[in-house]
Parts: structure tokens; sequence; C-alpha cells
């Protein structure tokens, strides 16, 4: 089977996005949409860092994250379980080459026709927080293998889930009894700490550092002969660094603070074709994102001035501001900009509000790991 259809190269993502905008400002059509740069090679080096510093721990990532078809199909060759959060995330996994047995259904309250449909497709593990969806469980699918959610202190993250999701800890008993009464099997628990996490007591800074407190903690209660398997759902820590957002230069205007008599205190305002209502929606939804700055895709030239800049996204509405507070040289209408880091919760989340199409997504990898993922993918065809 082949792994993609279209050929590796060695290429940087950097080298890639210079020729992609020179392609396009020779194309007739003029076109200069935003699009999206994936680097395969960066999602495969997450891999392999998981594998090594929390060998005992299966990932399963959250599909919801990013479900850029690329994405999913590398991570499926790599032998990554799937979290999937409704009957598309189910289709979408196994259509890239997910098995069901990767898959848990990891949302506690589910429509009875998503509850069937990972039935018929022989999807078994899925979460519950509460009677009524034990009830729906026991009528849509009883030889489920289920996980109980179970709500902890998340008051340390600036999104927090429990108030939504999962079920406290004293009425744990009760649910499990009632279970047992529905004859439904329960396999497992989980919880969920929240996003953005800002107590450091709670995650250590490095990811090596966090592996090995979560080792030293599954040996002493969880070690390896007890039987018991660990998974965990991970997003943005496959994806967030291994995209490239590349958005174009649509217009501009020069601004006077009040009182400024010397034109080195003129702001500049740029508009773009992508924002909040496209990729760029963190930039709103994540307060700690205020540090993600754009940057030139054509490097400044030395002494040149900088002036205060405020980024705007190209829509109607006064909320698409992207920053106020990046220092740029002067730009031009068709100067791009570029920003890293774009891959969690951007491309899933985008609308194309007042018209505006979606920024495209193209992948890059080096032919040594696609030699991987083709060389896995082949071992796991094999072994069907």
């Amino acid at each position: 089977m082949t792994f993609f259809s279209y050929t590796a190269l060695r290429v940087t993502v950097r080298d890639f996005i210079d020729k992609k905008i020179e392609q396009l400002s020779l194309e007739v059509s003029d076109c200069s949409e935003p699009f999206h740069v994936a680097d395969l090679d960066d999602v495969y080096k997450k891999h392999l860092t998981w594998s090594e510093n929390l060998p005992r721990v299966k990932p399963f990532y959250a599909v919801k994250c990013n479900n850029t078809p690329a994405i999913i199909r590398t991570l499926s060759a790599l032998g990554t379980g799937f979290d999937c959060a409704s009957k598309a995330e189910i289709e979408l996994a196994l259509s890239l080459g997910a098995t069901p047995d990767r898959i848990i259904f990891a949302h506690t309250t589910k429509p009875e026709s998503h509850i069937k449909f990972a039935r018929t497709r022989g999807v078994q593990m899925m979460t519950f927080d509460n009677q009524d969806e034990l009830s729906k469980i026991a009528h849509c699918h009883p030889s489920a293998k289920l996980v109980l959610r179970i709500a902890v202190d998340d008051s340390s993250s600036l999104r927090r889930l429990n108030s939504k999701f999962g079920a406290c800890p004293a009425a744990a008993g009760k649910l499990l009894r009632r279970a047992g009464e529905l004859g439904l099997d329960v396999v497992g628990v989980s919880f969920h700490v929240g996003c953005m996490c800002n107590d450091t007591r709670n995650f250590p800074l490095k990811f090596e550092e966090i592996a090995a407190t979560i080792n030293v903690a599954l040996d002493e209660f969880f070690p390896p002969e007890c039987g018991v398997q660990i998974i965990a759902e991970p997003g943005r820590y496959f994806v967030e660094s291994a995209f490239t957002l590349a958005v174009n230069v649509i217009g501009k205007r020069a601004m006077m603070e009040e009182a400024a008599e010397q034109n080195s205190n003129r702001v500049m305002m740029y508009y773009v074709n992508d924002g909040v209502f496209g990729s760029l929606s963190f930039l709103i939804n994540d307060p700690a994102s205020g540090c993600v700055l754009p940057y030139l895709q054509k490097a400044a030239e030395g002494g040149e001035r900088r002036y205060r800049s405020v980024i705007w996204g190209p829509t109607c509405d006064s909320i698409d501001k992207l920053t106020d507070s990046c220092l740029l040289p002067e730009l031009q209408v068709g100067e791009w900009l570029l920003f890293d880091n774009t891959g969690a919760y951007t491309v899933c989340l985008a609308t194309d509000f007042n018209g505006f199409e979606k920024a495209h997504i193209f992948s890059v990898v080096t032919p040594e790991t696609w030699q991987v993922l083709q060389d896995h993918t082949s071992d796991s065809a094999g072994s069907v």
C-alpha cells in the first residue's frame, strides 16, 4: 500500500514555503491564499520521544486537535491509538489505517446513533460518567468495554473541563454498581486535568521530566506485572509544532498615535488573508497564545526601521485581530508573514466566515521518514 500519493522530498519547511510563494507569484490567476505546511518529520520525532520516555503508556491521539488526513495516516502507520469523539472521527481514523482496537470513543455523552455506529464498526472501548449514558450503551452496544471518567481538581487550568465532564469520586461506586446491574463491562478509569494548566505542580516544564515522574508513579502503583494497560490521549503534543502558517498581506494603513510628532511613532496596520475566524481562532480562545507572533517570510534588511504593527484578519469583524504588539519593518501589499506552532486547534476550527477560503494544507516529509512510514504501513497490512 502506498503511504501517500505524492513523493517525499529532501526539503525543509522553509524551503517549501519559499518555493510555494514563488510559484504563487508566477501564477496567472494571481492566487495568494493562505496555506499551512505540515512537517511530518516533526510528528515522527514526537512519536520517538514518547516511545523512548513513556514506553508503558500507549498514546491515543486526540483527533479533535487536528484531523488532517496526513497526520492521522502518519500516526496510524506508527501504531498510535486514536481518541475519537464522534461517528465522523471514528470513520476518519478507520479510513486512514486505524483498527477498531486502537480507538477509544472518548466522549461521555454520545448520540445513540453514534454508539450504534461504533458497535457496527467494531469499536469497543468508550467512556461514560453518568447513569443515563450507561442505559444508552446497554441498549445500543452491550458488549462495549467501558471506561469511567472521574472528575479531578482542574482549578489550575485556564480551560476547565470537569464542570462539564466526569463523575465525582463519591458517585463512582454507584455508577459501577449500576453498570454491573446492566451487565456492562467496566475495564478502566480516566481523568482530564484541563487545558492550558498554569501550575507547574501539575505539569513540569519539560516532557522528559513529566515522563520520569509518571514512570516512577506507574512502577510504584501499577508495576508491569499487574497487567494494567495505561493509555494517554495527547493532542497538542503531536501536532502543535508541526504546522507553519503562511499569510499574505492584502492591505495596509499608516496610523499616527495621538500627539505624535515624529514619523518614528507611526503605527502600521496590516490586513492579512487569514484570521481568528480561520486558522487562528486560538489567538482569542487561548489566553496563553499572546506570545505567538508573526515573522517575515523574507529577511529584513539590516538597520531597517521597525514600527509598532497591528495585524488584522480579512473579515469585517473587529474581533478579527491577530496582534497589536509586534515590531515589523514597513511591509508592502503582497508580502508574506509566517506563524509557527499552528498545528493544534486551528485547521479543525476554521470557518469560511465572510466567504474567505480556509487555508490549504501541504505536507512535507524526508525520504528517510517516508520509508519508515512505508515500512510500518506494510507491516501493519501484513499482520491484518
